[in-house]
């Protein structure tokens, strides 16, 4: 499997956690709880703006992986679950991505996810101050454009499209964790 726009899928190699360009080790977040019926984890907000995002998030599990869609159900990518809770707490989008292949990333060497999340989201964050509700952005090498980006869910897991499977919450095991390449927060007004 791999992830959306040409991306790899992650194996759990057990080397030690870094942010992505950081010689920095990143530090653990504890599960805050153990699993909860719904999948996540007791203890993560339920109520509140970022249990909204959350919430709104995991009501797209199980949509099936289509490249640049962003409709709840029918297809998205990575990107187009980012833009369908996006519109689902703002109404429209601010922009509409122009088209992109697979590999766009690769080709352009931009760092187009990374840039229109300064723009709308605002400051980036780091690892250590992430919380659910937060937007996670991933690249699979130091110093590539980010390529990937989830949603977390809880101090351990994350919403995200995954290509040839769906919209799935998986755990930020060390080998995804390592990989967050940026932080962003919802903002509260638009």
């Amino acid at each position: 499997m791999r992830c959306m726009m040409g991306g790899h899928c992650m194996s759990d190699d057990g080397a030690e956690d870094r942010l992505v360009g950081s010689e920095a080790p990143v530090p653990l977040i504890r599960p805050c709880g153990p699993p909860s019926p719904r999948g996540g984890e007791e203890g993560e907000p339920d109520a509140g703006f970022a249990g909204q995002i959350v919430k709104t998030a995991r009501s797209w599990i199980g949509t099936p992986y289509r490249h640049q869609a962003s409709l709840k159900g029918v297809g998205c990518d990575c990107l187009g679950l980012v833009r369908g809770v996006w519109r689902e707490i703002y109404g429209l989008e601010p922009e509409l991505p122009p088209a992109y292949q697979p590999d766009w990333a690769e080709r352009s060497g931009e760092d187009r996810l990374r840039e229109a999340a300064r723009r709308y989201f605002g400051a980036q964050f780091t690892v250590a101050e992430m919380r659910p509700g937060d937007l996670l952005l991933f690249c699979w090498r130091p110093y590539f454009p980010a390529k990937h980006a989830g949603i977390l869910s809880s101090q351990d897991r994350f919403i995200h499209a995954y290509e040839q499977v769906a919209v799935i919450e998986s755990a930020l095991v060390p080998s995804w964790r390592r990989r967050v390449a940026g932080v962003f927060r919802f903002p509260q007004k638009v």
